[in-house]
């Protein structure tokens, strides 16, 4: 709120140029217009299913390796000095790799996103896991649980906390790696507006594209964390703490 009145302030008293910061009034009218024509819902759609795709797909990935290497400690430390590798070098910078393998089409673009999400996701199931209490498998199996058993009533529980903050932490990871997705060779997406409106000296449109990723990225942190309070009513306490 006091940074969208620092804005105005300074737009009405033109202390900074129209060209470099357009005010609230002019990015209002941009947006309007690109409601009006239909092309912001295209790109909105676009880039929402894009988004859906690629933090999907590592989602999908993620948890089960995360579950494969608590489960067997030494295919952790076989695999895992690759995967640290791979986790220090930023997705952006395998962009032109990814384009010979994957071509520039839909593939790409979420390839990127996936790589962006994979760790985040992958490192809070990997330490949920880790957090489960020894002595309270020791009890579960002492109980006659099988291990299928004891993942499903202790491993899996204790993991949750850590779980959901990788894997919102992920969510926001996916809108930050959409404008680096659609960079290349893109015709649509939200990415694909502001970098055109780049090119076009529209800084009004940029500051659309902005605000629209960052709403719709809240908007879906929102539906995550309510999904979390529907679905683990226990970890409410750590949701109101903000800790999740």
């Amino acid at each position: 709120m006091l940074l969208g009145l620092l804005w105005s302030v300074a737009s009405v008293l033109g202390l900074v140029s129209p060209f470099l910061l357009p005010g609230p009034v002019a990015v209002m009218e941009a947006g309007r217009q690109l409601i009006a024509d239909g092309s912001l819902v295209r790109h909105v759609a676009i880039s929402l299913q894009r988004v859906i795709l690629g933090y999907g797909l590592s989602v999908a990935t993620a948890l089960p390796l995360a579950l494969l290497f608590g489960l067997l400690p030494r295919l952790r430390a076989l695999v895992e000095p690759a995967l640290e590798f791979l986790r220090q070098v930023p997705p952006l910078a395998l962009l032109p790799l990814l384009i010979l393998w994957l071509g520039i089409g839909e593939v790409q673009k979420i390839g990127v996103i996936m790589l962006s999400c994979f760790f985040p996701i992958f490192l809070g199931a990997l330490g949920g896991i880790a957090q489960a209490d020894p002595k309270l498998v020791e009890v579960g199996r002492a109980c006659g649980l099988s291990s299928s058993e004891i993942l499903r009533r202790i491993v899996l529980p204790a993991s949750l906390p850590a779980l959901v903050v990788g894997l919102r932490i992920g969510l926001g990871y996916s809108w930050r790696a959409l404008v680096g997705a659609e960079l290349i060779a893109s015709s649509s997406g939200l990415g694909y507006m502001i970098i055109d409106a780049q090119n076009l000296a529209r800084t009004d449109i940029v500051l659309v594209g902005v605000f629209v990723i960052g709403v719709l990225g809240l908007i879906a942190d929102a539906l995550a964390r309510a999904a979390i309070r529907r679905s683990a009513p226990w970890l409410r306490s750590h949701l109101e703490l903000g800790r999740v």
